[in-house]
């Protein structure tokens, strides 16, 4: 099977690379049906009119998933390993909305083939979900 990602000695600091998804009603129910958080504030309209929210949200997780999007098929791509993400959840995601996640090297271990991503999810522009994340990346075979 070809590798169509980069090779840890591909990669410079500042390369990036982004995944847009408008995120729909269905893609909220499969993924509360697949996580199993039932949570009605993603699900039940009439309770989440209640919350600080004032209606239906997406599941952060599903959000923070479309970065697991762009690592594992864009940069580094496949071949790729997610050994770590940190999440700081900003506003609230909803159906209709589209998300634009968005990664940047900002470090690369060459030696231990680890690489640094800042990581962001914006909609409209607006920084909805921020974060680092950490790859173990292949070598080019010998």
């Amino acid at each position: 099977m070809a590798l169509d990602g980069y090779y840890i000695d591909d990669l410079e600091e500042g390369m990036s690379a982004v995944f847009g998804k408008t995120i729909t009603d269905a893609d909220i129910l499969m993924f509360a049906g697949v996580s199993g958080d039932t949570n009605p504030v993603h699900l039940n309209e009439e309770f989440a009119a209640g919350t600080a929210f004032q209606g239906r949200i997406a599941h952060g997780m599903l959000t923070a998933s479309l970065i697991s999007t762009v690592l594992g098929t864009k940069l580094p791509g496949p071949g790729c390993i997610y050994l770590g993400q940190s999440l700081k959840f900003l506003a609230p995601v909803r159906a209709g909305e589209t998300v634009r996640a968005e990664v940047t090297i900002k470090a690369i271990d060459r030696e231990r083939r680890r690489v640094t991503l800042e990581t962001v999810c914006k909609v409209g522009g607006k920084n909805v979900l921020e974060g680092e994340a950490l790859v173990m990346v292949p070598r080019r075979p010998a």
